[in-house]
Parts: structure tokens; C-alpha cells; sequence
């Protein structure tokens, strides 16, 4: 990973944020970050990047094609890195944790009923919303223990 050499080739100047920021995305536990995830990151690391500039810079990202931009439902926008391999998402609507996962099947079915109906797809999202299995089994837990 050069971060670095990412920013500058995207046509970006490469600076400490920028740097910072990007480092988050690929070194990071959770993939899927909220411009509020990030700040609080930074501010965990005592890095001193006002939220005005995390959001000028993920901004930035997205139209520079370094990170993809995904609104979730109600929720706030989600940043990932632009991997350029196409994959779908699962949605906790509970915790908000986000899962890729690629399916071909799921694939090759959207292509089939797009023709059928006579579209040419061009770029399609698809996300799935549940509870994840850690809030399934917090909430068993919960209605265990009050019952």
C-alpha cells in the first residue's frame, strides 16, 4: 500500500489528511466508514484533521475514484475503497455493520431479467437489509432473560 503514490496518481496533491485518511480504508477493521467514523478515528490517534476536512477529502476521494460513495437506507453515506471489483452489500439495520459479498448467480439472474425486460444494464447496486447474527443473538439474549 503507498498512499502516496495512490493520491498522486488520482491527480490529487498528496498531503498529511489525505495520506491519514486513506491509511483509515486500508488498514482499517471496518471497511464501510461514515465521515463521522473517520474523524472519530483520527481523533483516537490525537490526529488534528478538522471534520470539514475529513468530508472535503473523502469528497474528494470519491471524484477522484480512490474511494466509492454507498447511502444505505435513512442512514449516512459510507465510504469503501474503490476496488473496481464489483460486489453487493448486507445491511444490519440494527448495528448498521456492513458485509460484502459477491454472488454469480444473483449476477447472471439481474443481467437475464434486465433483458427480458429490454434494458441494457449498465451499473447496478444491490443491498440487502437484516440483522446480523451478533444483534440476532443479543436480542434471543435479551428476550431469554426477560422471560
Amino acid at each position: 500500500m503507498d498512499t502516496a503514490r495512490d493520491i498522486h496518481a488520482s491527480g490529487l496533491k498528496v498531503t498529511a489528511p489525505r495520506q491519514r485518511i486513506l491509511e483509515l480504508f486500508h488498514t482499517g477493521r471496518d471497511q464501510h466508514l461514515t465521515a463521522e467514523d473517520v474523524f472519530r478515528l483520527l481523533l483516537e490517534e490525537h490526529e488534528d484533521i478538522g471534520m470539514a476536512t475529513v468530508y472535503r477529502v473523502l469528497m474528494q476521494f470519491v471524484e477522484a475514484g480512490i474511494l466509492a460513495r454507498n447511502q444505505f437506507e435513512n442512514g449516512p453515506a459510507r465510504f469503501e475503497l474503490n476496488t473496481g471489483k464489483h460486489h453487493d452489500h448486507l445491511v444490519c439495520t440494527q448495528c448498521g455493520r456492513v458485509e460484502e459479498f459477491v454472488d454469480p448467480y444473483i449476477e447472471k439472474r439481474q443481467r437475464v431479467i434486465a433483458e427480458q425486460r429490454g434494458f441494457a444494464l449498465i451499473e447496478h447496486t444491490l443491498s440487502l437489509y437484516g440483522q446480523c447474527r451478533i444483534c440476532s443473538e443479543q436480542q434471543a439474549g435479551a428476550i431469554a432473560a426477560s422471560s
